[in-house]
């Protein structure tokens, strides 16, 4: 889709001809980002910014953002939908710590799920159950946002919150330093393997 946008369909890398600066707000594989700058002519500026927080967040306009590159002509923007703004570094940082984070996201996401399920199992009630993770060592952003999380309770489709949490790890494990993904892997299968919740 980024190149259909930038190079091919619409193609605004050559059609725009005033086009100063190109933000990237989509969530795809570090590799690929950096890639752009020796794609895209340097007179045009390449910024990443991704974002975290999901549907409520946006919807609160209290997202955080993770950016790399010269982001100061855009930050009233970045403030206007976020509250926390994290200066990363150079261009492409800001997408290697969102996939990192969303791998984070993913991990805590399939353990909280089966945590849950194991106490189903046990006769424990989900409600104590996330209350006492909110405020013990297990504690995870899933966890505590639960019954806010549009998609805590989701099982896998390729078109949802979750699947996109599947291809999020895909693009982190691109960047895997000396093809370390056994864990990662581990995750995305559980993450795939997630069926519908129902609320007690």
């Amino acid at each position: 889709e980024t190149d259909a946008l930038l190079f091919d369909i619409q193609g605004l890398v050559r059609k725009a001809d005033k086009l100063q600066r190109i933000v990237i707000s989509s969530t795809l594989s570090p590799k690929y980002v950096k890639g752009l700058r020796a794609r895209v002519p340097d007179a045009i500026t390449l910024i990443d910014a991704p974002m975290s927080g999901a549907q409520v967040k946006a919807d609160a306009g209290t997202l955080t953002f993770m950016t790399g590159g010269a982001t100061a002509e855009i930050m009233p923007a970045l403030q206007a939908m976020g509250r926390e703004i994290h200066d990363m570094g150079a261009f492409g940082a800001g997408m290697t710590a969102k996939v990192l984070n969303n791998l984070l996201a993913a991990s805590s996401t399939a353990m909280t799920r089966l945590v849950l399920d194991w106490a189903d199992a046990e006769g424990v009630d989900e409600e104590r159950l996330l209350a006492l993770i909110g405020t013990a060592s297990g504690q995870n952003w899933l966890a505590s946002g639960f019954d806010e999380i549009e998609f805590a309770r989701d099982g896998y489709a390729a078109d949802n919150s979750i699947g996109i949490l599947f291809k999020d790890v895909a693009s982190a494990l691109d960047i895997a330093p000396n093809g370390k993904t056994e864990l990662p892997l581990a995750v995305q299968t559980a993450i795939r393997g997630l069926t519908p919740r129902r609320k007690p």
